[in-house]
């Protein structure tokens, strides 16, 4: 497979040959053992991607079942606060300076940053030889032509093992249906309820979308509305059954589901059959440690996971998170026949307000800022009338990650001289 960037800049060239330049190539490593109990979730439809960037840490838990690795912006910071690309951040502000003398500093950052995230997913191809998600600068997010111009640059480096990761908000999904309409495959990430995904798979297209189950049910328990059990595993489950009704109505929709966030091996069980699950190592090396047998693992897509709440919580928000109306299947379907790749993010805002959806809220600088420093869960009260529960954890995860890459960057800038 080939992809050609279409009419690259001078330096856009020279950092495609950075970006494909390791300086250290791993070597593959060694023929890994199969996993009865990993291939029994394969045979019920279940792809198994490791979710971390640091190779070490993979070699050792990487089985013969596993198709792919992951990685983020704070996975991609973990490997980059070792050092190991100290050499490659020099390098590049090097020859990127060369080419570009009056360069800011904002845009070598991020030039940057592009070339470290790309040689951090080449030594995890060239060492396993599996696809890997590398994800944008989340400077971008709100940036659709810069999201679609990145997903090219990421793809045109390795066509054959790189999925391109885009976070969700407006532009993001006009950015997704851009890439797509490019063949560039698309994990649609930061997703937290299935109507999310439902319009993502009808207007965009993508080959993934996300649940961070994990996170859902931490918002339930550290908002003090309940144990938070099941709700993430409920509303994963709730959005695979969205995704393969599409799937079966529409064969040009590939939009697969993936179970993000797993916190323990007990959710790999509880969540057999879903599409794909992104495992954090720690959870892995549990399920390793646990000893599961085959014949105790059986799907799960038709189960109706229980979920309970105290008095006076706000349920029917939290339905939200896993109910597709059919309201709200008929305003989907009415943006999807707009074509996503000729609409703005403004666009799907005026659709939003017009249709009482609320899902995307016009958070201020100042909220956001004040979102980012609650960290991934956020404060429910404070935010009661404010915002969806989806919309305003997309917005959290965001902002986590902004944190996240502004350590990267930080890293970046004490090096580049």
């Amino acid at each position: 497979m080939s992809f050609q960037l279409s009419n690259p800049t001078p330096k856009e060239s020279l950092l495609m040959d950075l970006a494909r330049a390791l300086p250290h190539i791993p070597p593959r490593v060694p023929t890994p053992t199969s996993d009865p109990s990993l291939s029994r979730l394969n045979a019920l439809g279940t792809q198994l991607w490791l979710d971390t960037g640091n190779l070490e840490e993979a070699s050792g838990l990487w089985r013969k079942e596993m198709s792919a690795l992951t990685t983020n912006n704070t996975l991609a910071n973990q490997v980059v606060q070792t050092g190991i690309m100290d050499e490659t951040i020099q390098d590049t502000a090097k020859h990127v300076r060369a080419v570009e003398p009056t360069i800011s500093e904002s845009d070598l950052v991020m030039d940057i940053a592009f070339v470290v995230n790309c040689h951090i997913a080449l030594r995890l191809v060239s060492a396993f030889g599996s696809l890997v998600s590398v994800e944008l600068h989340p400077s971008i997010a709100h940036d659709t032509e810069k999201t679609h111009r990145y997903a090219q640059r990421y793809f045109a480096v390795n066509p054959t093992h790189f999925i391109v990761k885009i976070p969700l908000t407006p532009e993001g999904y006009c950015g997704v249906a851009r890439a797509r309409a490019d063949g560039i495959p698309i994990n649609y990430t930061l997703g937290f309820s299935a109507r999310q995904n439902y319009l993502a798979a009808l207007l965009s297209k993508p080959n993934y979308v996300n649940i961070f189950l994990g996170r859902l049910n931490a918002l339930v328990s550290d908002n003090k509305f309940g144990d938070g059990k099941n709700v993430g595993e409920r509303v994963t489950l709730a959005s695979q059954a969205g995704l393969q009704e599409l799937r079966g109505a529409d064969a040009s929709i590939p939009t697969h589901q993936i179970a993000a966030s797993m916190r323990s091996a007990g959710q790999m069980l509880s969540l057999a059959g879903v599409d794909v699950y992104t495992i954090p190592p720690k959870a892995v090396a549990e399920f390793y440690a646990q000893g599961h047998k085959p014949d105790d693992i059986h799907s799960q897509l038709s189960t109706d996971y229980p979920v309970s709440f105290v008095p006076g919580a706000p349920v029917a928000e939290f339905e939200k998170l896993w109910t597709i109306e059919d309201a709200f299947k008929k305003f989907a379907q009415e943006l999807a026949n707009r074509g996503g790749a000729t609409l703005t993010g403004d666009d799907l805002r005026e659709a939003d307000r017009a249709s009482g959806t609320r899902l995307f809220t016009a958070f201020t600088v100042e909220e956001q800022e004040e979102i980012r420093k609650g960290g991934k869960i956020p404060n429910l009260g404070r935010w009661a009338g404010r915002a969806s529960f989806d919309d305003l954890m997309t917005e959290a995860a965001l902002q986590s990650f902004i944190v996240d890459q502004s350590a990267l960057d930080n890293r970046i800038r004490s090096l580049m001289g």
